[in-house]
């Protein structure tokens, strides 16, 4: 049985920190109608498709993915939906993440911005070394999180999903629990 965002949370709470992020699951447009199905398309992917939520260890094994929301929710507010922010923050469990996830709270730690705005000239300035080393090493930490969305959508029923896109989380669920079992 897939584990509940209170059990992740417990399980994250042993850990120095864990890695969050978010991925599309293509579908196929099966039982929606033309206006039902613009919450499931993806302008970003450009395709129709279900959010999911991924929380991983820092060795690359699943801790807790989330039921599947439309394919238009942005990854950030998916997080916020689903808890993942408030509990994590209750908790004190940290997170690496990517910039889809700026403004997460002291819970997460996202890369630094490539350009900032100066505030003396009002122009645009690029990273300093030191920065671009910070975000180097951010880009390793979450490493094994990219590795778990891609073992994710590589089991064949995920790959695009042909049923109606209300079944997905049962899915996903499914193949976690999978993934879990054979760690």
């Amino acid at each position: 049985m897939a584990p509940t965002l209170a059990q992740a949370v417990e399980i994250a709470a042993g850990k120095a920190f864990v890695i969050l992020d978010g991925t599309l699951l293509r579908i196929d447009r099966v039982g929606m109608s033309r206006g039902d199905d613009r919450a499931f398309y993806s302008g970003k992917h450009t395709c129709h498709g279900v959010n999911v939520q991924v929380v991983a260890d820092p060795f690359g094994r699943p801790v807790w993915i989330s039921p599947a929301l439309p394919g238009a929710r942005h990854d950030m507010g998916a997080a916020r939906e689903h808890g993942i922010i408030d509990a994590f923050t209750e908790a004190g469990v940290r997170a690496i993440a990517d910039t889809a996830y700026q403004g997460g709270g002291p819970a997460i730690r996202v890369p630094q911005r490539r350009r900032r705005i100066d505030p003396d000239t009002g122009r645009y300035r690029r990273l300093s070394r030191a920065q671009k080393e910070v975000n180097t090493a951010h880009a390793r930490q979450r490493g094994p999180g990219e590795r778990v969305n891609a073992e994710l959508k590589n089991w064949r029923v995920l790959r695009k999903i042909r049923s109606c896109p209300s079944q997905a989380s049962e899915l996903v669920a499914a193949v976690q629990t999978l993934m879990i079992a054979t760690r």
